[in-house]
Order: C-alpha cells, then sequence, then structure tokens
C-alpha cells in the first residue's frame, strides 16, 4: 500500500497526446530543471498551480518495511531532473520556487520530445521500468513483435538478462525494461 497516492508527473495531461499542446509542430521552449536534493514532487506541484507545462516520469517501487511489509513508492525516474515546456516567463517562475538549482536549455527539443514520449508510453503501458545510470554501447534495434512492439531502444546486458534500453540522450540517463519474447530488427545508424 502506498503512502502517497501517485501524483501527476505530467501538466497538461494532454501534453504529449495527438491532439495535445504539441500536435501542430508548436515544441516550444524546453529547459531540463535540476532540482534540489528531494525536490521533484514538489516543483512539480508548484508547476501545476502555476498553469506551467512540465513533464518528470515518475515509476512505482516496492520494498520491504524493516518489520516485513510491502511499501510502494512513486520516485522520479530520473532523480532531480524535471523538464519544463515554456517561454522565459514560465521558466522565471519556476527558477523562483525555490526547489531548482540551475537549469539547462535544451538545444533540440524535438529529439527530447521523442525521447520522452517512449519513456510515458513504456509507463502507461505499466512494464517494469529500471533506471539506468549511464547509457551502455550496443547494438540499437526495433521490437517487431510483442507489447513492446515498435519501440526503438538499444540492447544491452544486466545480470544476464537481455534488457531494451530507451534513453534520454539529453541527460545520457535512460531506462530498461526486460526483453523477454520478441523479434528484434537491428536499426543501422
Amino acid at each position: 500500500m502506498p503512502i502517497l497516492k501517485k501524483e501527476n508527473d505530467l501538466f497538461p495531461l494532454d501534453l504529449f497526446d495527438e491532439q495535445g499542446p504539441l500536435a501542430n509542430d508548436d515544441v516550444g521552449h524546453w529547459w531540463a530543471l535540476y532540482t534540489r536534493s528531494r525536490r521533484e514532487k514538489e516543483l512539480m506541484r508548484r508547476l501545476t498551480a502555476m498553469q506551467i507545462s512540465f513533464y518528470s516520469p515518475v515509476i512505482e517501487q516496492q520494498h520491504r518495511s524493516p518489520n516485513g511489509r510491502l511499501r510502494t513508492s512513486y520516485l522520479p525516474l530520473f532523480s532531480n531532473y524535471v523538464f519544463l515546456r515554456g517561454d522565459e516567463t514560465d521558466r522565471h517562475s519556476a527558477l523562483t520556487t525555490g526547489c531548482v538549482s540551475r537549469d539547462i536549455e535544451v538545444t533540440s527539443p524535438e529529439r527530447l520530445i521523442h525521447d520522452l514520449r517512449q519513456i510515458r508510453e513504456l509507463i502507461e503501458l505499466g512494464t517494469d521500468l529500471t533506471p539506468e545510470a549511464k547509457i551502455e554501447p550496443g547494438a540499437k534495434v526495433r521490437v517487431k513483435t510483442g507489447i513492446l512492439a515498435g519501440r526503438v531502444g538499444t540492447v544491452i546486458e544486466r545480470r544476464g538478462q537481455r534488457r531494451l534500453l530507451v534513453s534520454v540522450d539529453f541527460l545520457q540517463k535512460g531506462a530498461s525494461v526486460e526483453l523477454t519474447s520478441c523479434d528484434l530488427e537491428r536499426l543501422d545508424d
């Protein structure tokens, strides 16, 4: 049982939808906000209250308490990062919340949006994502069959398991999901 219920990790909720704010190729300006330690959710609450567009992927993690009870926590997939979409006024408003340590302007927002959409889709599918701290070299692939069909990523191996790494190149971080029984096709760069 979770201590706190899952909060929105996206505002507006249709940010990445087909008919959402990004539908007419207006990607806008994006910043990666590097938060102060453990302030991601507070920043997300404040941005929601200010009606500023953002995304910070949150995943469910379960662990046992010392007395043996199973606890569910909702933790940011990328610690200390919240992605903001807006203008200079929105960026300034976010910086004045007291939650942000620094901001980094995203120079290629189209690629970031593509990567974040893939991460969001994997979370919505309910796959068991594992945060990956560093991108490892490997074969770039597209999944042809199964629940992950159409996803593009890099094959990595963790503890003897083959996994599909979906990365956010801007951060040099990503998340991986176990590849069970699915066909892969190699992509040439």
